[in-house]
């Protein structure tokens, strides 16, 4: 028992040291909370639904050392954000400028619902008149329908 102790004591120095190690974090809090801002309005562009702020997919991370030196650099958001568009398109932003190329994704919502709210009212208005024609019988049906109703059933009587 106390050699098993013994050999566990040991290894376990071995074990921390392969164990990975976290990430050192930069010195100025300042700095790194102006990265972490800028990188939330980033898509990772292999995750595609997370920001570089939160993804940890290797582009992801390459992607937010390089925007930490620009910031190092002096470089305002606003170059930082033009340098990524220009290097990877307006994609790269969550909240990509309203323009041409872009019209169609700010307003297919809007659309898709319109139409989506014009074919429902269609679809109502059509089965409305279904209904309608098929409600009113002439006065010849009416009689028909009755005749059926108020005679006695073949299949009742012994």
């Amino acid at each position: 028992m106390i050699r098993a102790l013994t050999m566990l004591v040991l290894l376990l120095p071995l074990v921390a040291a392969a164990a990975d190690t976290a990430l050192p974090v930069e010195d100025d809090p300042v700095l790194e909370k102006r990265v972490t801002a800028l990188t939330a309005e980033l898509r990772c562009l292999v995750c595609q639904n997370q920001s570089l702020a939160d993804s940890h997919a290797d582009l992801a991370i390459d992607l937010k050392n390089q925007v930490r030196a620009m910031m190092k650099e002096g470089r305002s958001d606003a170059e930082i954000k033009a340098f990524m568009t220009d290097r990877y398109g307006d994609f790269v932003l969550y909240r990509p400028p309203v323009k041409a190329t872009t019209w169609l994704l700010w307003a297919g919502p809007f659309v898709l619902f319109a139409v989506a709210l014009a074919a429902l009212f269609a679809y109502i208005r059509r089965r409305r008149a279904a209904t309608g024609e098929t409600a009113a019988l002439t006065a010849e049906q009416q009689g028909r329908a009755r005749a059926l109703l108020d005679a006695p059933d073949s299949a009742d009587s012994p």
